[in-house]
């Protein structure tokens, strides 16, 4: 006979021992009367593996409502940032800030900010000087 074919039937509990160990321990606890650390043990264990969840979804609700996006008010490119903090625009180098939901430049105190606005040329001719005659 061929002396392997015991060794093609083995079962590998290679990671049962351990199991074994906590579960025996837990039992033991229980028995002498400290559940209580077991149970607050477990909870522990439970708020450890919720903790990532609950920092997503804070995350995601804290981004919500503070998270602004809009155009700079100089080179119309599209920012991101947010509310009251300053950035400086990457395409123009304008340094922005978020208020109100837009973003607006940023400008020293005591600088009055004003938008120009384009001017049509018109041609004004002169009055007749016939009028002095009537």
């Amino acid at each position: 006979m061929n002396s392997n074919d015991f060794k093609q039937i083995q079962l590998n509990f290679s990671g049962a021992g351990c199991w074994l160990t906590v579960i025996a321990a837990a039992w033991l606890l229980g028995a002498v009367g400290l559940g209580w650390l077991v149970k607050s043990v477990l909870v522990l264990v439970l708020l450890l593996a919720l903790a990532p969840v609950l920092a997503f979804v804070g995350l995601r609700w804290w981004l919500k409502r503070n998270l602004v996006q809009g155009k700079c008010p100089t080179c119309s490119l599209d920012l991101t940032g947010l509310k009251n903090t300053g950035t400086l625009c990457p395409n123009c180098g304008t340094a922005v800030e978020a208020k109100d939901g837009i973003f607006q430049r940023s400008t020293p105190e005591g600088t009055i900010d004003v938008a120009a606005v384009e001017v049509p040329v018109v041609e004004v001719l002169p009055e007749r000087l016939d009028r002095a005659d009537d």
